[in-house]
């Protein structure tokens, strides 16, 4: 890394000439070629490049072909494409085929340098984790070198293989579906193509997101996370971009948007199949420009920040009855990563329930409940239409009502909850947020207890199989008073 060098390939000279001066002020060695064969035979004689820069249509060939040769036999080399202005449908195959990232004809230097360092980031990784040398000089030349441009990030410290082993343990499970999800994120961190998450609710499309982002270059910067579907309309275009004080009434103050808060790191577009059409289209734009405008403003801001979705419904059947734009579709649906529900890893229950386990008795300062084996076989057995995010909701309520340091299966009360808790047969989960249906049945478990106990607190903990200070921390939470 002391010396990196980098491969530009493009038959016009003058773009070629430009690029060898960027990166050399970056302090990167550059060798340069025209054609197809050129290339081949400088990365015969030199496999290590740090970053290779290729155009798409080359006089001998196409850059696709360069970048599938270099994805098979120098895989650790980034590749970027250089596409024609517009050429989204380009750029999009680029990715698929492998390249990191892309930039776009006319070359802004700016988005070029951005590139540029977030790929030497990646070669950095590659080559601490092979104990080949941290780079720190190298790297520390390019800084210097971009220092002077706005919007570049700083480089953050390396993930190594032990952090990243770390990381991925995030990730509960043995079973090979999770197994696959975990290679598929290590190698989706690596590039900087957008990258569709689906899956049913509660299955943990946000944590694979964060894992993708943080297993990555941009691992130091803002990782931003947003439903959209619980932005309302109006204030939906001021929330992604921004505005200007005194661009509409109530606009007292400047205000940044989701982008700019995001810049030089990841924003996670949750529920993505909830954007009306209208911003859709504006977000096509921000992603094909990488610019955004606030509301009021006159100058386009440019940003860096990789762009991460997920959506519990099928995107494709709404992009054909016209609800989602094809464009955007196909955009954002770059790579798609399926994050499994808990039928497709039954196995893995278990180890989840012992860990959620632990976590609801540090969070509640007690001591961590265990499972009898009747709890354990009716876990394996239960349907968990919400998934992860339902087994948390049953284990949490299980801590609540079980008497002593072990659950039972009647503990779990997986028959039976709507009699039971005398809910409204209108009122089912699955027309509201998994999240606030369970909130609501602990909420009535509560209020029932203290009702028997005559509000006297300490007796409903005693008969709920609490600690006071749980109870206490409960009635805070829910507003019982």
């Amino acid at each position: 890394m002391s010396n990196m060098r980098a491969l530009v390939v493009d038959d016009e000279p003058d773009l070629r000439e430009l690029l060898d001066i960027t990166l050399s002020r970056m302090g990167i060695d550059v060798d340069t070629a025209a054609d197809l064969s050129e290339a081949r035979q400088l990365l015969s004689a030199n496999n290590d490049y740090a970053l290779c820069l290729t155009d798409m249509r080359l006089p001998d060939g196409n850059g696709l072909t360069l970048i599938k040769e270099i994805n098979r036999d120098n895989d650790h080399i980034p590749v970027a494409m250089i596409t024609a202005f517009g050429k989204v449908e380009d750029a999009v195959t680029a990715l698929k085929y492998g390249a990191f990232d892309f930039v776009s004809k006319p070359v802004d230097l700016e988005v070029l340098r951005n590139l540029v360092r977030t790929a030497l980031k990646l070669r950095q990784d590659d080559q601490e984790k092979s104990g080949g040398g941290s780079g720190e000089a190298a790297m520390t030349r390019a800084d210097s070198a971009s220092a002077s441009s706005p919007g570049v990030p700083e480089t953050g410290s390396s993930v190594g293989s032990e952090e990243r082993s770390l990381l991925l343990q995030r990730l509960i499970g043995k079973s090979e579906a999770i197994a696959k999800v975990r290679q598929t994120i290590v190698k989706l961190a690596r590039s900087q193509a957008p990258v569709l998450i689906s899956g049913d609710s509660g299955t943990g499309k946000e944590l694979a997101a964060k894992l993708i982002h943080d297993l990555g270059p941009r691992a130091e910067q803002p990782f931003i996370a947003v439903n959209c579907g619980a932005i309302p309309g109006e204030l939906m275009e001021s929330e992604f971009f921004g505005h200007i004080k005194g661009s509409f009434t109530g606009a007292d103050s400047d205000k940044e948007g989701l982008f700019e808060a995001a810049q030089g790191g990841t924003l996670f577009l949750d529920e993505v199949a909830d954007l009306p059409l209208p911003m859709q289209v504006k977000l096509l734009r921000v992603i094909q420009e990488k610019t955004v405008r606030p509301i009021g403003g006159r100058k386009e801001i440019k940003i860096d920040t990789r762009i991460l979705s997920a959506s519990h419904k099928a995107l494709k059947p709404l992009v054909e009855d016209g609800s989602f734009r094809n464009d955007l579709y196909y955009r954002l649906n770059v790579i798609e990563l399926h994050m499994p529900s808990l039928s497709e890893r039954r196995g893995d229950i278990g180890l989840l329930a012992e860990h959620f386990l632990h976590s609801i008795g540090e969070q509640w300062g007690e001591p961590a409940r265990e499972l009898e084996e009747s709890a354990r076989k009716a876990l394996q057995q239960h349907p968990f239409s919400g998934n992860v995010r339902e087994l948390v909701n049953i284990l949490q309520r299980a801590v609540t009502l079980c008497e002593g340091d072990r659950i039972t299966a009647d503990d779990l009360s997986l028959d039976g909850d709507q009699s039971e808790l005398d809910m409204n047969p209108t009122d089912r989960p699955e027309d509201r947020n998994l999240d606030d249906h369970m909130e609501e049945i602990e909420k009535r478990i509560l209020e029932s207890a203290l009702k028997e106990a005559r509000f006297n607190k300490t007796e409903a903990a005693r008969q709920l199989g609490i600690t006071f200070r749980s109870l206490r921390y409960k009635l805070k939470k829910y507003g019982i008073d």
